[in-house]
């Protein structure tokens, strides 16, 4: 899965750049572009505080105008060849981190349990109307999925499975995955993996090379345990100084900061070179592009988004590459395509390795 996430522009004060939009179709086109097989969608539902009873469907634009959008934007994706990944997310109105809701007592767990089922089968039916290959059952929901509390959520993935009938995954926290219980039910281990590579400022390619293989060699354990592929269901870095260390640092609270491309492209060959070995992983998104990929207004300068930056080139590199989990290659495959020598240093080759390298 060499994916890519495209994110939304739903504001009604962005006409015409959101999801399904002509904007929409340049956005897919740039993926394929890049190399990319898969492309990630991620509507919102919106909870007031971390103690929410409901759900509202509804996100900056109602409900149904969204539902039509995503449908749209996951017909321009098939139309080019994508397949797509449907990633439902929880938007705290008030703040905080939706992985810390906690309603209360068994009782505001039981309505909560219901808000969510009503939730996430609402959009697993748009999944499986729209040709969804795959679909997160939940992002980030540490206190439902790695407590008693995931008990409430098993029945809700037995009906979803009734509604949808395609790849089911779970966007895990990186630092909750392997305490995630849900795992058993689904088809993919999947993990939103903003791993620090390094746990000082200031570190080099060598010492956030081996903080990968440390990310890496934890995925290869996580999937002998589960006895099923991962799925890196975000990964990305912003565009500053030392983003490796705390990459999980949303970028709007920033200030003084320093913008640096390479800092960006090294963390992402550091994550990245070691996946393309491991038979375990079978792939990752990118967080993230935009529904408009003119729209430099969703983020700031030195935020995640790779577009027009030197990690992109990265990104195009191993997008290109031959990946363990590809499977075995068959003879002449590489004749006549671009292809990367080596995964995450920026180099384009049109013609096969010399055979003492090691094949990607």
């Amino acid at each position: 899965m060499r994916g890519v996430t495209i994110g939304p522009i739903e504001s009604l004060r962005h006409p015409d750049k959101g999801y399904g939009t002509r904007a929409s179709a340049r956005a897919m086109d740039e993926a394929k572009a890049l190399g990319s097989t898969w492309i990630s969608l991620t509507p919102f539902g919106r909870v007031w505080d971390l103690k929410p009873s409901g759900i509202d469907l509804t996100f900056e634009a109602p409900f149904e105008q969204n539902r039509e959008d995503v449908l749209r934007a996951m017909h321009q994706a098939h139309a080019r060849g994508l397949k797509v990944f449907l990633v439902p997310h929880l938007w705290v109105e008030t703040g905080g981190w939706r992985a810390l809701i906690d309603p209360g007592d068994d009782a505001a767990w039981a309505r909560w349990a219901a808000a969510y089922r009503h939730f996430l089968l609402t959009w697993a039916r748009v999944a499986a109307e729209g040709g969804a290959e795959m679909l997160s059952v939940g992002v980030e929901l540490r206190s439902f999925v790695t407590t008693g509390r995931a008990a409430l959520f098993y029945p809700i993935l037995e009906e979803v499975r009734r509604v949808y009938p395609g790849l089911l995954t779970y966007s895990a926290n990186w630092d909750d995955a392997e305490d995630t219980l849900i795992f058993g039910e689904l088809d993919l281990v999947g993990i939103n993996a903003f791993y620090p590579l390094a746990d000082k400022d200031g570190a080099g390619r060598d010492e956030l090379h081996a903080g990968g293989r440390r990310v890496a060699e934890g995925i290869e354990r996580l999937a002998a345990a589960w006895g099923k592929p991962v799925v890196l269901t975000e990964i990305g870095y912003t565009t500053r100084k030392d983003p490796a260390v705390r990459p999980w640092e949303w970028p709007d609270g920033m200030k003084n900061v320093t913008i640096d491309e390479e800092a960006q492209a090294l963390a992402y060959e550091a994550i990245i070179a070691p996946l393309l070995d491991s038979r375990a992983c079978a792939g990752f998104f990118v967080w993230r592009y935009y529904a408009d990929p003119d729209d430099v207004s969703q983020e700031s300068e030195w935020g995640f988004s790779p577009r027009g930056k030197l990690a992109e080139l990265v990104l195009r590199d191993a997008f290109t590459a031959r990946w363990a989990a590809d499977g075995p290659s068959f003879l002449g495959e590489n004749l006549g395509r671009h292809r990367a020598r080596t995964p995450g240093l920026l180099g384009w080759e049109l013609s096969p390795p010399p055979a003492w390298h090691s094949s990607f």
